[in-house]
């Protein structure tokens, strides 16, 4: 067995996620304690108290959603880490997902990830206000034809691919209005869905610029260190582990596609046959069942979930 944990990104969050992980484990608790401080002075509302209880509408918010899904992941981490101790080859994660990974493979403590992902949060925000952009799913489209739909609805305006999820599941990113012309060329080229995603921005394109060039004034200011397990990065679809390569995946990621497929298909070239999806949801193990579903796959979204694990 060559193992793999990944950990999901913006999107996964629901109201109660997290809750039965914080009630019974210490570890669990501190790292819930420790995000608390973190953002006392940064959000109006208790972070826990938005991830428990709601309301929906908050979790939401680019604020709120991205300290969460990190917390969770990483307090489930936490208490999972030593049966994981020795066994895992690399980690990865899908968009945010990627600073979980990063924290589980020991290239920043809690304290300077949760404050880069709450700076992270607040200059995309920045930048969607600014640059106003939506993003759509496509479904049922190869790559090629995914290119095709770009070229012809940028008669419209600025479209580009955002994530490769999964063979015929594309996300693309631009401004509304190339976005709403999407849909109908989309349907022409023989896609079987267009889902326009409730998202606050342009994701993962060129309209997050100004979220990059933030992040890359800063960055130097979070205790970001070399990572003691390879880190398969988003931008490059491949492993990253030195504190400059980190860096410079992380800036990149911003504006650059989540290529999840080939980061998926990276691992497997390494030997992973098993990955172990962290954090709030399982969208991820069915992505990585598509890439191969001779793959064992378990996803560790509830405290019960950990009976269920063999690794």
């Amino acid at each position: 067995m060559s193992l793999a944990l990944v950990f999901p990104g913006q999107g996964a969050q629901y109201v109660g996620m997290g809750f039965d992980f914080c009630e019974g484990n210490e570890r669990a608790n501190a790292i819930f304690a420790m995000a608390e401080s973190a953002l006392r002075s940064k959000l109006p509302l208790r972070l826990k108290d938005v991830m428990f209880s709601g309301p929906e509408e908050e979790l939401k918010k680019t604020d709120y959603t991205q300290p969460a899904i990190f917390t969770m992941s990483c307090a489930i981490y936490e208490m999972l880490k030593d049966r994981f101790a020795g066994k895992v080859a690399y980690t990865a994660g899908h968009s945010l997902g990627e600073y979980s990974a990063l924290y589980a493979s020991g290239a920043f403590s809690f304290e300077d990830g949760i404050k880069l992902v709450s700076r992270r949060g607040a200059l995309m925000q920045e930048a969607s206000n600014r640059n106003k952009g939506c993003m759509a799913a496509v479904l049922g489209l190869d790559d090629a034809k995914i290119k095709e739909l770009c070229e012809k609805a940028s008669a419209a305006g600025y479209i580009a691919p955002a994530n490769f999820n999964s063979t015929g599941q594309v996300v693309v990113s631009g401004d509304v209005s190339a976005i709403d012309a999407g849909e109908a060329i989309a349907k022409s080229l023989g896609a079987k869905r267009y889902i326009k995603l409730a998202v606050a921005g342009a994701f993962h394109s060129k309209h997050m610029q100004s979220a990059a060039n933030g992040l890359k004034a800063e960055i130097d200011s979070f205790g970001i260190k070399d990572a003691s397990i390879p880190v398969v990065s988003n931008f490059l679809a491949g492993e990253v582990k030195s504190a400059a390569e980190i860096k410079n995946a992380l800036i990149s990621q911003i504006t650059g596609s989540v290529r999840w497929v080939e980061s998926i298909e990276y691992m497997k070239s390494k030997g992973v046959d098993t990955f172990v999806e962290i954090g709030p949801g399982s969208v991820l193990s069915g992505l990585i069942k598509k890439v191969d579903k001779n793959f064992k796959v378990f996803n560790i979204d509830k405290v019960l979930d950990i009976e269920k694990l063999a690794v």
